[in-house]
């Protein structure tokens, strides 16, 4: 039985919200068990965690500097308060087991368990894992990955974790009528749902501006959330009088009903949307981020070599190349299906279970070694 478990993810959402599936699967699982989420007062989980029903404690923010300068010269000194105290909530919480999920928050955790004896188990979303979740790798032989790729040694292929609303999704007929409904669309038109992260993305809604009126001549539907920043911009642009639906939204508050209203998305390819999109089993037209090292790349290409998705580089994409290959299979429901079923098959549904029975795992390691030393 477990009695603590912290969990390290904070920052992007791709941290975040693995961290928080997985809190949900153990408070299921070990209802007994304190969960505490480990985070910054800054990112996202400030907001998420509270409202999902968890606990967070902090810790400040260390960024690893890109180049020589002041920055670099401090990291030390603030890294040395970061894992104090995390440190400091472990002691309070009795943790059992850390579960860091990379980024800032992670190296801090990693190192207060490591000095205490925790045993520590690591996730990593990316195809690449990160500098946070190479080093806890070094720590413990309980590492889960997202792909087959990764290379983390001894790693246990589980998937992204993702929450119980994803997972239970309802994608029926009847279900995508009421949801597109609720949204002010039509209720047998083919839709497009369009999204590019919390902010949106400069080059999806350009595309869509020119996209708008060749698709909605062809009796498409669109759902499109540009992003707050982005959001007067797009609605002074867009074509006025479209023969077919256009919902345009700054941002997509209940994102589950948005997957169960469309037929296909277009958007970025962050780990998290590609694992989602898998679960429910929605086609995508993926434009991976043209910066980075490609890992948005990675992250698509297993649906897309299993035939349910499509992939094309943001330089590439155009209101032609939506017109060419986005807008046939939104117009046949035969390759819609197809497609579905492909993406459905490349997901893994299980991956919150997974890593808590790994959790169980690495808590029954200490659980020995603690046994053994009391032995007389």
């Amino acid at each position: 039985m477990l009695r603590s478990v912290v969990l390290a993810g904070g920052g992007t959402a791709g941290h975040v919200e693995p961290a928080l599936a997985v809190a949900d699967a153990l408070r299921a699982a070990e209802p007994r068990a304190r969960l505490t989420l480990l985070g910054t007062a800054t990112g996202l989980e400030a907001r998420l965690v509270p409202a999902r029903g968890h606990e967070l404690a902090t810790v400040p923010k260390v960024p690893m500097p890109r180049r020589p300068g002041p920055d670099l010269l401090r990291l030390p000194g603030r890294l040395f308060d970061a894992v104090r105290q995390a440190g400091a909530t472990l002691d309070a919480v009795r943790a059992d087991v850390v579960v860091g999920f990379g980024g800032y928050v992670s190296v801090p955790a990693y190192l207060a368990a490591r000095r205490r004896h925790i045993p520590i188990v690591v996730h990593e979303a990316n195809p690449l894992p990160g500098l946070a979740n190479r080093l806890g790798a070094r720590f413990t032989p309980f590492v889960a990955t997202s792909y087959p790729s990764t290379p983390l040694r001894g790693a246990t292929l589980t998937g992204i974790p993702l929450r119980p609303e994803i997972l239970t999704l309802d994608r029926s007929p009847a279900a995508a009528r009421a949801a597109r409904a609720q949204y002010g669309l039509e209720p047998h038109r083919p839709t497009l749902l369009v999204f590019g992260g919390s902010q949106g993305a400069r080059s999806l809604n350009q595309v869509m501006i020119a996209a708008a009126h060749p698709l909605a001549t062809a009796g498409v539907q669109v759902l499109h959330a540009a992003g707050p920043k982005n959001f007067d911009e797009v609605r002074a642009a867009l074509p006025r009088g479209l023969p077919a639906p256009y919902e345009l939204r700054p941002y997509l508050d209940d994102i589950p009903s948005a997957y169960v209203a469309a037929d296909l998305a277009l958007c970025r390819s962050g780990a998290m949307s590609c694992a989602e999109l898998a679960a429910v089993g929605l086609p995508a037209a993926y434009v991976p981020l043209p910066i980075g090292n490609g890992e948005q790349r990675r992250n698509a290409l297993p649906t897309v070599e299993a035939g349910g998705g499509l992939l094309v580089e943001d330089a590439e994409l155009s209101a032609d190349w939506l017109v060419a290959n986005v807008l046939p299979v939104l117009t046949s429901p035969e390759r819609l299906a197809k497609m579905s079923a492909a993406c459905a098959g490349s997901g893994h549904p299980q991956a919150a279970a997974a890593i808590v029975d790994m959790i169980r795992s690495a808590a029954a390691t200490r659980r020995r070694s603690r046994a053994r030393h009391a032995a007389p």
